[in-house]
């Protein structure tokens, strides 16, 4: 623990009472770990925390710690003193205006590439980090050739809510051979640069604002997107690409954050459903939601006794996580509609006895973010349950949100379960998900991290964006429900399948699928979906497709499939696309993307 409670501050909290949402509020407790700044501090100050921090997270991959650095509006650094820092592994940068031009950053944010002495530099593992709600005017001119916004990411590691005025890059080409795979970008602007994908395998953004996009190089999806390359996939030299781009979003919810009003009152903004949208949500100047006090709020840490945590709850309180890791005796469950579920500084809930992590029982309304959730050592038959079959109160303007959660089955912790989230809310959004079966970390293989499927659709209309499967053992994603879409995929199959005979998912069909939409469905929409192989274990192994859907489906539905094989000193591969159709990748043709424009 890094020794900061001398230097935390915090704004008086007012008395208010804007809006029937809105209770009188005193200043909450949020713990040591959740450190929020003002302008009025010495900039000196404000540097040499953040470092300390950076020093403590940036290698710290399966770390107990974690952090909420909250900058409080105004600005911070200058044209001559900028404030430039790293963002390390389970580390939240956010600003606490109520828009991202409240809170000014004159100086950068950053992540690097992370540097070994086999693997070269690179950002492939710079998982579990964001940034959100704040302007950052770039200027790091000192630091030599990381001179601009360096956000080099993988899984994991969103940036909402964000202006970034001058150079950004998604790839930190200053060390190499500095490799990067994928991130989430949503509700941003980019101003006076066009953005460095460079070597960014797959990327999403979506309804943001962009000066321009150099290039892709798998799967580059964008979804609203004021200035986004025109549709290109797979890459030509005509347009470039390869891109997949939605002039408008169909359904989206903003994340809810904190902020503190100009009299210093705390509170959670919760934004409102939007359809068709396009460009950032704040672009007019405000924008339509719900402010909830603070007050309204029960705030947990991790010693917090889970019977404490249930009954605010059961009372109609929402629910604030402050940075740790809860080892949960029970479910934490959830079963008043309109509850928000908020995790600070990546909050990390570990089910002890085999039960799920989080039960949500409303089918409406609910909103869950911000959150970290590990197997455990007993196998959980499920980890995040959201939604309740069969029930009617579904309200298609008031959806269930699952944003920024992410799964792991092993990696930090030995642990196992069956499902990692099942969604039985119709209309749900789900809004940047990494659902990981550990490749590498603690309690990893085969018969250890034991994990069938990572996402289990069973509701109706469910909008996907931004949903990263990886390595689960069976199906990864099972979608049962009709009118769904699904608007960026990418899945790793497992690497570690001992033998083609112990990865079956029938009599005679190798393997399984990435992503299965069941039989019975008749309508389903996926855009820019991409599953690879690489079987690490020496021996031949194959998937005999990576999606499957009925045939029956409207022509076109799929939009923009590919498989690539990621090594070509391994074995096995993918034998079709979809449904038998689209062609092999193998190790007669690695890093090679294998694509399917439409199906059927």
């Amino acid at each position: 623990m890094i020794a900061i409670a001398s230097i935390v501050t915090w704004s008086s909290v007012a008395a208010t009472s804007v809006g029937a949402d809105v209770r009188e509020s005193a200043s909450p407790s949020l713990g040591s770990n959740v450190i929020v700044f003002t302008p009025t501090e010495p900039l000196a100050t404000i540097q040499a925390t953040v470092d300390a921090i950076s020093a403590q997270q940036v290698n710290n991959q399966f770390g107990t710690q974690r952090y909420a650095l909250l900058f409080e509006p105004g600005v911070y650094g200058s044209a001559s003193n900028p404030l430039n820092f790293q963002v390390g592994y389970y580390t939240q940068v956010a600003g606490l205006g109520a828009q991202p031009g409240d809170t000014v950053i004159n100086g950068s944010i950053d992540v690097y590439n992370q540097c070994s002495t086999t693997g070269g530099c690179v950002a492939l593992d710079n998982f579990w980090r964001s940034l959100s709600n704040l302007t950052i005017n770039v200027n790091n001119s000192s630091l030599g050739c990381h001179s601009g916004e360096f956000w080099a990411v993988s899984q994991a590691a969103p940036m909402r809510r964000v202006i970034v005025n001058g150079l950004t890059t998604l790839m930190d080409y200053c060390t190499g051979p500095a490799f990067a795979s994928g991130g989430f970008i949503a509700d941003s602007s980019f101003n006076g640069s066009t953005i460095v994908n460079g070597s960014q395998q797959q990327f999403v953004v979506r309804n943001s604002s962009l000066d321009g996009w150099t290039n892709g190089v798998w799967n580059q999806v964008f979804s609203g997107d004021v200035g986004a390359p025109s549709q290109c996939f797979p890459s030509t030299s005509s347009c470039g690409g390869p891109y997949t781009t939605l002039p408008t979003s169909p359904v989206t919810e903003e994340a809810p954050f904190l902020y503190t009003s100009p009299s210093g009152a705390m509170n959670v903004f919760v934004p409102s459903v939007q359809y068709n949208s396009s460009g950032p949500s704040w672009a007019a100047g405000s924008e339509p939601g719900t402010t909830i006090g603070i007050s309204r709020f029960f705030v947990a840490s991790p010693n917090t006794p889970i019977d404490e945590i249930n009954s605010a709850l059961d009372e109609g309180g929402n629910l604030l996580l402050t940075p740790g890791v809860y080892a949960l005796s029970r479910p934490i469950v959830v079963n008043h509609p309109d509850t928000v579920v908020l995790g600070l500084g990546f909050a990390t809930l570990v089910p002890q006895n085999g039960t799920a992590a989080l039960i949500v029982r409303p089918n409406n309304g609910v909103k869950v973010s911000g959150l970290i959730v590990d197997a455990g050592p007993v196998t959980s038959p499920v980890l995040v349950s959201v939604g309740t079959s069969h029930r009617h109160e579904n309200e298609v303007g008031n959806p269930n949100l699952i944003q920024d959660v992410f799964l792991r089955i092993g990696g930090a912790t030995a642990g196992s379960a069956t499902v990692g989230i099942v969604d039985n809310a119709n209309n749900s959004i789900i809004d940047d998900v990494w659902a990981w079966r550990a490749d590498h970390g603690n309690g990893v293989g085969w018969t250890s991290n034991v994990a069938d499927t990572g996402l289990v659709v069973n509701a109706n209309n469910v909008t996907a964006y931004g949903l990263f499967v990886e390595h689960f053992q069976k199906t990864e994603v099972q979608w049962n429900g009709q009118g769904g879409s699904v608007i960026f995929f990418q899945n790793e199959m497992p690497y570690d399948p001992p033998s083609q005979a112990a990865w079956m998912s029938a009599p005679g069909v190798d393997g399984y699928p990435a992503l299965a939409v069941a039989p019975n469905v008749t309508s389903f929409q996926g855009y820019g979906m991409g599953s690879y192989s690489f079987f690490n274990q020496g021996v031949p192994v194959y998937s005999a497709n990576a999606f499957v859907v009925p045939p029956t489906l409207a022509p076109s539905s799929l939009h923009d499939l590919l498989t690539v094989f990621l090594n070509s000193s391994a074995s096995g591969g993918i034998l079709n696309v979809v449904n038998n159709t689209g062609g092999s990748s193998t190790a007669a043709n690695p890093d090679v993307p294998v694509t399917v424009t439409s199906f059927p």
